[in-house]
C-alpha cells in the first residue's frame, strides 16, 4: 500500500531530475559567445533561413561580425550545405525568439530539446519496466550525462536527431502495447464465433495510429540528418517482428504466411510512406522559393531528362538531384578531422571532441587562479555511466540469447539503428558526439540491468509464456534489498564524477592544472 510519502516522492523525484536537466543545459548558456564548432554552418544557415527561407552563402571571416549581430556577410547565393533544413528551421527558432545576435539564442532549441528529451526517456522507460523508481533513475542518468549536456548546449543538429527518434520508439512501444491489447480481443471474438476446431484467427489490421505517429516522427528525423533513416529501417524489422511473435503466441498455425505477410506489407506502408511523405515536407522552404541550391538545376541546358521521362516536373529532377550531392558529399567526406574518431571506439571514449577552448588571465571574469585559466566545452560523456552502459548492451545482447525479453529486443535495436550502420558506411569523418543519437538506449540497458539487480525479474514471466522461476519471498526481499543499495553507491558516484567534470561541459573557467586532471586518456586532450 502506497503511503502519501511514497506519492509524493513518485513526483518529487521525476521534477527534480527535470530541474537538474534545465539547470546543468540553460545556466550560462550563452557561454562562449562566438560560435563554437559546426555553429559556424548551423546557426548562419539558420538564420538565413529565416530571412532567405534557403541557406544562402555568407561572406568569409563573418563569424565575429555575426557574433556582434551585423549580419551583413549573408548572401542571396546558394550555400553548399550537406544536411537537410529541419534542424536548422529548429535552431532558428531560438533566433527568432531572443534574436540572432544572442548566444543563447543560438542555442536555446537544443537547451529545450534537451530537457524535454530527459522527460521523454522518463516516459519510455516506464513503458519499459512499469517502474516509477528505474523510470527517474533513466531520466536523472541522461540529466547528468556530459555528452547529452554539452549536446544540449550548442546549436549543431544532433541533440534533434536524439529526441525525435526517441519520439518515434516511444511511439513503437505504445503501438506494441495497444497492439497486444487489441489481439487479446480479437482472439476472444474469434473462440467466441468460431466452429469447434478451428484456430485462432488475427485479421490484418490498418488501426495502428501510433506507427503513423513514428513514421512521421522518423521523417521529420532524416529530415535533422539522412542518419534518422536508420531507425527507420530498423523500427520497421521490430515492428515485423513484433507482429510475427504475437501470432506466434496466439497459437496461429500458418503464422509464416497468409495475414502475417499482409500486415508486414501494412506495417510497411503505414511507417515509410508516412515517413517520406514528413521528411519531404521538411524541404518546403526549398521548393517555395527559387535561389536554393540546386533549385533551378534541371532548368539548365543539357540538365532536364529527355524521352521516357521527360514528363517529370523539373523541378522534382532538380531535387532529385539536390538529394544526389547531399549523398555523394556524405560518404566522400573523408578529409582529416582533428577529432575524428571511427565508430569502433565509440564505447571506449577513445577521442572526445573538444568544441572550444579559451584562456583567460587572473582577474579576468570566472579567473580567481594565480595563473592562467582554460575555459573548456568538451563533448565527454560522464565515463562511469558510459562505460557501465556499453556493459549492460553485452549483458543484454547475452541474455537476448536465452531469454526472448521484448525489453531487450526493443532496447537492442534503438542501438542498432544508431549505431550499427556508422560501423558499415564508408566515411572516415565520423565523431565521437554522434553517440548522441543511441545514448538514450545506452542507459536504458544500463536500467534493465539496475531492474535485474534489484530483484524484479523473478516475478515476470517469460517471453514464452512458461512461469520464470519464483524465489523464496525473504530471499527476494534480501537480494531486492541488497541490489538496491548497489545502485544507490553507484548512482552517487556518477552524481560525483558529473561533478567533476562539469567544468569541462558547461564552460566553466579553472585553473589549467585542474583542467588537465580531466584529461584521463592522452586522447582526452
Amino acid at each position: 500500500m502506497q503511503t502519501p510519502r511514497t506519492r509524493r516522492a513518485r513526483w518529487l523525484a521525476p521534477i527534480a531530475v527535470v530541474a537538474v536537466a534545465a539547470t546543468t543545459r540553460l545556466w550560462n548558456l550563452g557561454a562562449p559567445h562566438i560560435l563554437i564548432f559546426d555553429e559556424h554552418f548551423y546557426v548562419k544557415d539558420a538564420y538565413s533561413l529565416l530571412r532567405l527561407g534557403y541557406e544562402g552563402r555568407w561572406a568569409k571571416l563573418s563569424d565575429p561580425d555575426f557574433a556582434v549581430g551585423n549580419f551583413h556577410g549573408l548572401t542571396t547565393h546558394a550555400e553548399l550545405v550537406q544536411h537537410p533544413p529541419l534542424g536548422k528551421w529548429i535552431i532558428a527558432l531560438g533566433l527568432n525568439a531572443f534574436g540572432a545576435g544572442n548566444s543563447a539564442g543560438w542555442r536555446i532549441s537544443m537547451a529545450i530539446i534537451g530537457i524535454l528529451a530527459v522527460v521523454l526517456l522518463m516516459g519510455v522507460a516506464f513503458l519499459l519496466f512499469r517502474s516509477f523508481a528505474l523510470a527517474t533513475i533513466a531520466g536523472g542518468l541522461l540529466a547528468i550525462d556530459g555528452n547529452a549536456i554539452v549536446m544540449s548546449r550548442i546549436g549543431i543538429l544532433d541533440n534533434a536527431v536524439m529526441f525525435l527518434a526517441l519520439v518515434a520508439f516511444g511511439a513503437i512501444l505504445l503501438d506494441r502495447q495497444w497492439w497486444q491489447a487489441r489481439v487479446g480481443i480479437l482472439l476472444e471474438r474469434t473462440h467466441e464465433t468460431s466452429d469447434v476446431g478451428s484456430g485462432p484467427r488475427i485479421p490484418t489490421s490498418w488501426r495502428r495510429p501510433w506507427l503513423l505517429v513514428a513514421g512521421l516522427a522518423i521523417g521529420l528525423d532524416a529530415g535533422v540528418k539522412w542518419s534518422g533513416f536508420f531507425f527507420l529501417a530498423a523500427f520497421v524489422v521490430y515492428v515485423i517482428g513484433v507482429d510475427v511473435l504475437a501470432r506466434r503466441r496466439a497459437g496461429v498455425a500458418n503464422w509464416f504466411g497468409g495475414t502475417l505477410v499482409r500486415q508486414g506489407l501494412v506495417d510497411v506502408v503505414l511507417m515509410v510512406p508516412t515517413a517520406i511523405a514528413a521528411y519531404l515536407a521538411t524541404w518546403t522552404g526549398w521548393f517555395v522559393t527559387s535561389g536554393g541550391l540546386y533549385r533551378n538545376w534541371a532548368n539548365q541546358p543539357g540538365h532536364a531528362l529527355t524521352g521516357a521521362f521527360a514528363w517529370i516536373p523539373r523541378t522534382v529532377q532538380s531535387f532529385w538531384h539536390f538529394q544526389q550531392y547531399i549523398y555523394e558529399f556524405g560518404v566522400s567526406l573523408n578529409k582529416a578531422q582533428q577529432y575524428e574518431t571511427p565508430a569502433s571506439g565509440w564505447f571506449l571514449l577513445t577521442r572526445p571532441t573538444q568544441f572550444f577552448i579559451g584562456f583567460t588571465s587572473d582577474g579576468q571574469p570566472g579567473c580567481t587562479s594565480p595563473g592562467n585559466c582554460a575555459s573548456v566545452v568538451t563533448d565527454l560523456a560522464n565515463p562511469l555511466i558510459w562505460w557501465m552502459s556499453g556493459l549492460c548492451v553485452l549483458l543484454l545482447v547475452y541474455r537476448f540469447i536465452f531469454r526472448r525479453d521484448w525489453r531487450i529486443a526493443a532496447i537492442l535495436i534503438g542501438i542498432v539503428g544508431g549505431y550499427v550502420p556508422w560501423l558499415v558506411i564508408p566515411r572516415e569523418a565520423v565523431f565521437q558526439f554522434y553517440t548522441i543519437a543511441f545514448e538514450p538506449y545506452m542507459i536504458l540497458a544500463l536500467v534493465y540491468a539496475i531492474w535485474l539487480l534489484t530483484g524484479t525479474p523473478p516475478h515476470e514471466r517469460s517471453a514464452g509464456g512458461a512461469a520464470a522461476k519464483v524465489y523464496p519471498l525473504a530471499l527476494t526481499l534480501h537480494r531486492s534489498l541488497v541490489g538496491w543499495r548497489i545502485t544507490i553507491v553507484f548512482l552517487c558516484l556518477c552524481v560525483l564524477v558529473s561533478i567533476f567534470f562539469l567544468p569541462v561541459w558547461i564552460d566553466l573557467p579553472e585553473p589549467i592544472w585542474l583542467e588537465q586532471l580531466h584529461a584521463w586518456f592522452p586522447g582526452w586532450n
